[in-house]
């Protein structure tokens, strides 16, 4: 019975383990998709504002 006892103990830490790792690199995932989006949009007004200045001229 402790043997039962003791490998489920060690399955139930590494599930633990492994569900930790992915909730970090979801988290990491999103943050970095974000900043990507942040990245683009700052960019693509950029150049919509450059060539909104080029059609006033």
């Amino acid at each position: 019975m402790t043997a039962f006892l003791g490998s489920f103990l060690q399955y139930l830490i590494i599930m633990i383990i492994l569900i930790a790792v992915a909730v970090c690199g979801a988290k990491i995932g999103i943050a970095l998709r974000k900043s990507k989006d942040a990245k683009a949009a700052t960019a693509e007004a950029v150049v919509s504002e450059a060539s909104s200045s080029e059609e006033n001229r």
